[in-house]
């Protein structure tokens, strides 16, 4: 429930709801005290307007005594003088809660004996006179006392009265001042309450529970959830809380990934440089111990040395390569080309490396000649070298094959399909092959080169193209990498990421890794370059020196 209902509500319950309570204290009370009367005098229909003043109402009760008493005077003048018939009559009030007074001129003639100390007898002792049948009332000592008279005369001419005094007190309760005061009270404490009651279960427990679901924030617990079943603002605030509580795990998730992929990427490419650096270590020992002590020799080793440092430097190079295209660093030059020349000029680019390698390449175009797409050709070029360069590094000894396919299986993309009969891959590994720095041999064996990240460039060439790329294979039967471009339809493709891509974390981890990749690669780059070029003049030296020797400078 939002707020500001829920202060509505308060608003009306404070000024109604009090009204309302009093009103049904009002009917209980009065219920009550007419039923007492009820009960107590037998009168079939009490209202319950009698509880306020049932003055009335006794005046009725002891009516019928009065009607009695003068038909007997009517028919014995001297019947106020049986003694014995007053006290009969007395009784029969007592159990009404009245008594019998009878006065001849200004002097007490009958009073029962239990009431002879009443003090409502100070006023009937002197001349006190009532209207003929109706009810008066009096008070004493909190007692409610109604009296009710009728006058008489005797044969012999004596004037009296007589007087019906009914104790209200002694028979039931009627509703007061002080006691509608105090229902009042209790009313409005009842709807204090009942309020507090609503406003600590709406609006203060659920503070207490997201106070409680922060303070396990903060010891660092970003697995327990806060929940409630309150709506409105409380709840929004709830769902804004889980939101927070899921990017900061998220966020801590993210955190713990980048770390282990910082650490994979350091150790991946400490093996990977160690292994170069160590041979030309090695090298260079055994330049310096004399080993290399012909120039036949010497010339090996410095071959030897210049081409791990030329290992060295592809692989730098395709550290910054990758940390350049990870950062977005890289501008794309699209360009609308036709499809089928575009990838015919590739083949026979292609086709002549593989001739010369001793590898059967088989170009198969089965696209449409009109087919166009909008592309980056020097980045396409890589991707299909860097897919090549793979099936040619996991190669068979002899009759090595490698077919490349270009299809339009749907008039909206593209499908180009690289097929070897190499190693091939099982379907657990074809998963992992784009993962950057993966090899399927896990010892990170150098004698087929590469560096483990020429298909995650591919990857994320082909995704900046809106293009997707997957793996199949079977071990020991070859693999085919697929991959897919857009067709061209007037619109130009964005070249950054898609937003849904940007904001996927583990997007977010890789262009971090590749900054890290970035600063990391710089100062060893420069490092292999000087290494190279040492090298490169020590060989011109040592060709230099061996003409010398020869006589061919001559």
């Amino acid at each position: 429930m939002k707020l500001n209902t829920r202060l509505i509500i308060i608003f009306f319950a404070i000024v109604v709801l009090p009204f309302i309570l009093a009103g049904l204290t009002y009917l209980t009370i009065c219920g009550s005290i007419a039923w007492n009367l009820k009960q107590a005098y037998g009168i079939k229909n009490v209202p319950i307007s009698a509880a306020l003043s049932p003055t009335e109402l006794y005046s009725t009760v002891t009516e019928e005594y009065m009607v009695v008493l003068r038909e007997k005077l009517e028919q014995n003048t001297d019947y106020i003088k049986d003694t014995e018939e007053l006290t009969s009559l007395d009784e029969e009030l007592g159990r009404i809660s009245s008594f019998l007074v009878v006065k001849k001129g200004d002097e007490i003639y009958y009073l029962g004996k239990e009431h002879a100390e009443d003090p409502v007898l100070n006023v009937l002792s002197v001349e006190a006179s009532y209207p003929e049948g109706s009810g008066a009332s009096l008070y004493y000592n909190d007692i409610k006392r109604v009296v009710k008279q009728t006058n008489y005369t005797t044969s012999d001419g004596q004037k009296g009265t007589i007087y019906f005094v009914t104790m209200v007190g002694m028979m039931v309760s009627e509703v007061t001042g002080p006691g509608v005061i105090i229902s009042i009270i209790v009313v409005l404490v009842l709807t204090g309450i009942l309020l507090t009651s609503w406003l600590n279960q709406g609006i203060i427990k659920p503070m207490l529970s997201l106070k409680s679901a922060m303070t396990r924030i903060e010891e660092g617990d970003l697995d327990t959830p806060a929940t409630t079943l309150e709506k409105g603002e409380v709840g929004e605030l709830f769902e804004g809380y889980e939101q927070m509580r899921k990017r900061l795990k998220e966020s801590d998730e993210e955190k713990a990934k980048t770390e282990a992929a910082n650490k994979e990427l350091v150790s991946n490419i400490s093996h990977d440089l160690k292994t170069p650096i160590t041979s030309i270590k090695g090298y260079v020992e055994g330049i310096q111990d004399g080993i290399a002590d012909s120039p036949e020799k010497m010339e090996k080793y410095i071959k030897t040395i210049y081409n791990k440092a030329c290992d060295m430097d592809f692989l730098i190079d395709e550290l910054t390569m990758y940390s350049k295209i990870d950062a977005d660093q890289i501008p794309y030059q699209f360009h609308r080309m036709n499809v089928c020349d575009y990838f015919s000029d590739c083949a026979e680019e292609v086709g002549l490396d593989l001739e010369n390698k001793g590898i059967e390449f088989v170009y198969q175009p089965t696209c449409s000649q009109n087919t166009e797409m909008y592309a980056d050709p020097e980045q396409l070029k890589r991707v299909i070298n860097n897919i090549i360069n793979n099936s040619v590094k996991y190669r068979k000894e002899t009759r090595s094959r490698i077919v490349l396919r270009v299809s339009e299986p749907s008039g909206v993309e593209i499908k180009v399909e690289i097929e070897d009969n190499g190693k091939g891959i099982s379907e657990k590994e074809a998963v992992k092959i784009f993962d950057r720095m993966y090899r399927t041999d896990a010892s990170r064996n150098s004698k087929q080169g590469g560096s483990g990240i020429g298909l995650s460039i591919a990857k994320k060439v082909v995704e900046n193209h809106q293009g997707r790329i997957w793996a199949t294979g079977e071990e020991g039967k070859g693999m085919t990498i697929h991959f897919t471009l857009p067709v061209y339809k007037e619109t130009v493709p964005e070249a950054a990421l898609p937003e849904e891509e940007t904001n996927n974390p583990i997007i977010r981890i890789e262009k971090m890794v590749g900054k890290t990749v970035g600063n990391a690669v710089a100062g060893v780059k420069t490092g292999v370059a000087g290494v190279k070029t040492g090298v490169e003049k020590t060989m011109a030296e040592i060709e230099k020196k061996t003409k010398r020797e020869t006589g061919d400078d001559e």
